[in-house]
């Protein structure tokens, strides 16, 4: 966090060094190359996210991907409703990999974070922020950030802005005052003399003024969009198969190639006889990488088999014996005799733990390195022809995605297109620093005098993945004599600082988290919802724990250490009345309650659980409860909650991923198994508008699951789940 903090200011300082002109121009360069790429004849663009036709057409460009989320419809429904536009003429497209598409929104909204300034926003001009989105860049889809980011910070801001521009031009034209006329559905009129006028036909006119920065947006009670469960854009080509995603690119004369990378991470390829492959039917070439052998061939399975032919020795770089119970032993004495590397919160927790009177509690949690476990496994078609490298695909960061390409290459960035398309799942593990078949395709490319297509096997994408990483954790704390809690201590070792993500909501007089770092073979990268699951499961289940220690009940236990009158208090009351907390239950269930903020929004569940007479964990129902502000389509608000509350519980019931001798245990869902439909619960979804700042939705819903499973679980039997996943630990 140091480190990008300090990159941030300095990028900022050197902006500002730049001088105001070369800013202005810099911003206006990338607003004509934005419309030169996205903006035709009898088209006019605003802002470059927003073009409109002489049609009245409205088509808004997505800096995101989609992979499911739905980002496209809210964005579209923020900008549109802004700009007052007719929504059966708005139409979203996938912003092209360039950085004139720099995503200057996620800048304001990332910046000051990373700086370690809240109030930057307020001190920097936004020429500043687009100068950093373009050079940074910025075009990820991840952090919960499209709708809080680019959405509020951005998409609402141009469509008001055009909105304004639109009504200006009108006023000129019919020589009256704005105050005078109303815009509704694309349209501007003006009530005293009848006059109407279509956003196609006042469209090139308004283009051409500069756009207000700051201009009037529209209070809740003004939203004809915003906030309404409209239908996704993308859902009825993904119902009949018209839908193209990456893995589905085909083009003339077009090769298909397999991959196989060394089994330790951290291996290179030693040596590979290349004759078994070339004689499987179909197969043309065999290239060897630094640390994989790619099989090009006229189809896949044909390089399937020919990759399945090889036999080719990798080294283990040195981590040939390193196995999952050796990081864990290792991740406990790290906590055990090292310094920490950060360290957070207030008080003296030594002196409160020592206190006379005071009964202390400690225990030690564990969690896996996980999967993603995306439905479609890696796919980048690519192309080199006449000095140009073209790639179609889909990543988190096409812009990233891009210059990658290039590096790899041997190419500048003006020699390569990338062609970003929908994903089928995501995660974070298509973030391209992690996302090795880039450079696979880049270099593989290079060398087929062809269309090639490299497609990832199930096995090799969950033996190659970049994992949530594996994280075990030792708590201590203290209830005083007045039964609440004295001091908490949480010391957690594993890749990464959780502290940007994971809010500690509870008013403890001391409190101590510190973070160790270890580093293990594998790529510790994003899964949803970042560090969230990990303090999420231990804080949410440890303070379970000191409830039932205070013999108090779990949910006024929790209250009773909330602010009074504030958001966590509030979500936590509304989610105990909505599930029945205190209510009879069928015999063998019980109810189990977790509350988590995260990505600026607090998140509270009850799980209603049993377990069977083998040991088997049962989840029969979930009440969720969302304090996120406003939501801009609550269905798809409602799905993404959703969605999370079966990911977090999928990893809790059965996915690890384990490694033996340096190497990835798992290979498929047949020994990595994802939640099936016949196991998923009823689940209820419920949102508070506080009238807090909009906050993330496609991650929050994702961290209280595991912990409120594991508390329902130790209400129902009496055992404390402490390591994940639960598996047939209550057998």
């Amino acid at each position: 966090m140091k480190l990008q903090r300090r990159y941030f200011l300095f990028a900022g300082a050197g902006a500002l060094g730049a001088g105001v002109f070369g800013l202005w121009w810099g911003d206006r360069a990338a607003l004509t190359r934005a419309k030169a790429l996205t903006a035709g004849e009898g088209q006019s663009s605003f802002g470059g996210w927003l073009k409109i036709g002489a049609d009245d057409t409205v088509t808004i460009y997505s800096p995101h991907i989609d992979f499911g989320q739905g980002s496209h419809t809210a964005l579209a429904q923020m900008l549109a409703d802004e700009l007052d536009a007719d929504w059966a003429k708005v139409r979203v497209e996938q912003a092209p990999a360039d950085y004139a598409f720099g995503n200057t929104a996620l800048a304001k909204l990332f910046v000051p974070m990373m700086s370690g300034h809240p109030d930057l926003v307020k001190h920097l001009p936004d020429t500043v922020f687009s100068l950093l989105a373009r050079n940074v860049p910025l075009q990820i889809t991840g952090g919960s950030s499209a709708i809080r980011g680019t959405g509020q910070v951005g998409f609402r801001v141009v469509g008001a802005a055009a909105r304004a521009a639109l009504i200006a031009t009108t006023a000129e034209r019919l020589n009256v005052p704005a105050a005078e006329l109303v815009a509704a559905h694309s349209r501007i009129s003006h009530a005293a003399s009848g006059r109407v006028l279509r956003y196609g036909e006042l469209a090139a006119a308004a283009a051409s003024r500069t756009l207000p920065h700051d201009p009037v947006l529209k209070t809740p009670g003004q939203f004809r969009l915003i906030g309404k469960p409209v239908d996704r854009f993308d859902i009825p080509a993904k119902v009949d198969g018209s839908a193209r995603y990456g893995i589905d690119v085909v083009l003339p004369d077009m090769r298909v190639a397999t991959v196989i990378a060394a089994p330790v991470r951290g291996g290179k390829l030693l040596a590979v006889d290349h004759a078994p492959a070339l004689a499987v039917r179909g197969v043309e070439k065999v290239i060897a990488l630094d640390n994989a052998v790619v099989v090009v061939a006229n189809g896949y399975w044909p390089a399937l088999k020919g990759a399945r032919a090889l036999a080719p020795k990798f080294s283990d770089g040195g981590h040939g014996k390193l196995d999952s119970a050796g990081i864990f032993a290792a991740q406990a004495a790290l906590i055990d005799t090292a310094k920490p590397d950060h360290a957070y919160g207030s008080g003296d927790v030594a002196a409160a733990l020592a206190s006379p009177g005071v009964r202390p509690l400690s225990a030690e949690y564990r969690v896996p390195f996980l999967h993603q476990a995306a439905m479609e496994p890696f796919a980048l078609t690519g192309h080199f022809a006449q000095g140009h490298l073209t790639v179609w695909g889909a990543t988190q960061d096409p812009i990233q995605t891009r210059n990658l390409l290039a590096k790899f290459a041997g190419l500048s960035v003006d020699q390569v297109t990338f062609h970003p398309m929908i994903m089928g799942g995501g995660f974070g593990r298509r973030f391209p620093p992690y996302t090795q078949i880039i450079e696979q395709i880049a270099r593989v490319a290079m060398q087929v005098d062809h269309p090639v297509k490299i497609i990832w096997s199930r096995e090799e994408d969950v033996r190659q993945g970049a994992y949530r990483p594996q994280s075990s954790a030792r708590l201590r704390a203290a209830l005083g004599p007045d039964g609440r809690i004295a001091a908490w201590q949480t010391d957690y070792a594993q890749f990464a600082d959780a502290e940007a993500e994971t809010v500690f909501p509870y008013q403890v007089a001391a409190t101590a988290r510190r973070h160790y770092t270890y580093i293990s073979n594998q790529v510790d990268a994003y899964w949803r919802s970042v560090n969230s699951t990990q303090l999420g499961f231990y804080t949410e289940s440890f303070i379970d724990e000191l409830a039932h220690l205070a013999g108090k009940d779990p949910y006024q236990f929790r209250r009773a250490h909330l602010p009074e009158g504030g958001r966590h208090r509030a979500v936590l009351d509304a989610v105990a009345s909505r599930s029945g907390w205190g209510t009879p239950l069928a015999p063998g269930r019980a109810r189990g309650i977790a509350l988590v903020e995260s990505f600026g929004s607090i998140c509270a569940h009850v799980i209603e659980a049993s377990v069977d007479p083998d040991g088997t964990p049962r989840v029969h129902a979930v009440t969720a409860v969302v304090d996120c502000g406003m939501t801009v389509n609550p269905r798809n608000a409602e799905a993404q909650v959703q969605g999370g509350i079966l990911m977090g519980l999928s990893s809790a019931l059965g996915e690890a991923i384990t490694l033996t001798a340096g190497a990835v245990d798992q290979s498929n869902f047949s020994d990595y198994p994802v939640l099936k439909l016949l196991d998923a619960p009823v689940i209820a979804v419920h949102f508070i508008d506080s009238g807090a700042p909009i906050g993330g939705l496609g991650e929050p819903g994702l961290p209280p699951a595991s912990p409120a499973l594991a508390n329902a679980l130790f209400a129902a039997t009496g055992k404390r789940i402490r390591h994940l996943p639960i598996g047939r630990q209550l057998a």
